[in-house]
């Protein structure tokens, strides 16, 4: 049996679309803590969300009889290199979306599978982002409308719901965006004999 180590509603509905059967256990991993550690040795942002996925996956394993674990992140980087992280409430992400208004950034989502304590498999993809220009007001009613939806969204957006308004232009996969590598997970669970080929 898989386990994700992950409360995402978003992961969860992935695996469950694909037919993938799974239990779930949160990770008790100090996440800000980890972050903070990782940005002063300089980790890129792909590596910072691969880490994050892995110590995760690494912290369900110790507790786990032999199951291969799933972590999952996502990191964002702005164009000046900058990372943001979930908003912290209304304000916060009404000033993450002004930041990224007009400009691109860049979502890491990363993958990474443990067993009896080991990591077995990692995978970080990317995509780029092309927000359109977000008039003030926008950005107000968005996020009073959308709020419940998006304060656990490092992005402040879901792109499967309203967050698609914010876009003029996107490359990459539509999982990456949702916070997991699908189609890479999927060929790794069918070369573990997980999933039928």
């Amino acid at each position: 049996m898989l386990v994700l180590a992950s409360k995402s509603n978003a992961r969860q509905e992935m695996l469950n679309s694909a037919g993938i059967t799974f239990e779930t256990a949160a990770s008790n991993v100090d996440e800000d803590a980890l972050k903070i550690d990782l940005k002063a040795k300089g980790v890129s942002a792909g590596d910072l969300a691969g880490a994050l996925a892995e110590a995760k996956a690494l912290d369900v394993s110790k507790s786990s009889d032999g199951q291969m674990i799933l972590g999952g992140d996502q990191v964002l980087e702005l164009e000046n290199g900058d990372l943001l992280d979930k908003p912290a409430d209304k304000d916060d992400a009404k000033a993450h979306l002004l930041r990224m208004s007009g400009g691109k950034h860049k979502l890491y989502s990363a993958a990474a599978m443990a067993q009896r304590n080991s990591v077995i498999w990692r995978h970080i993809d990317i995509a780029t982002m092309g927000m359109r220009e977000l008039s003030e007001d926008f950005i107000d009613q968005y996020v009073e409308d959308e709020w419940d939806n998006i304060q656990h969204c490092v992005g402040c957006y879901e792109i499967e719901g309203k967050g698609m308004q914010l876009f003029s232009n996107i490359n990459g996969s539509h999982f990456t965006i949702m916070g997991l590598p699908l189609l890479p997970l999927l060929e790794f669970l069918r070369t573990r004999g997980v999933m039928s080929s």
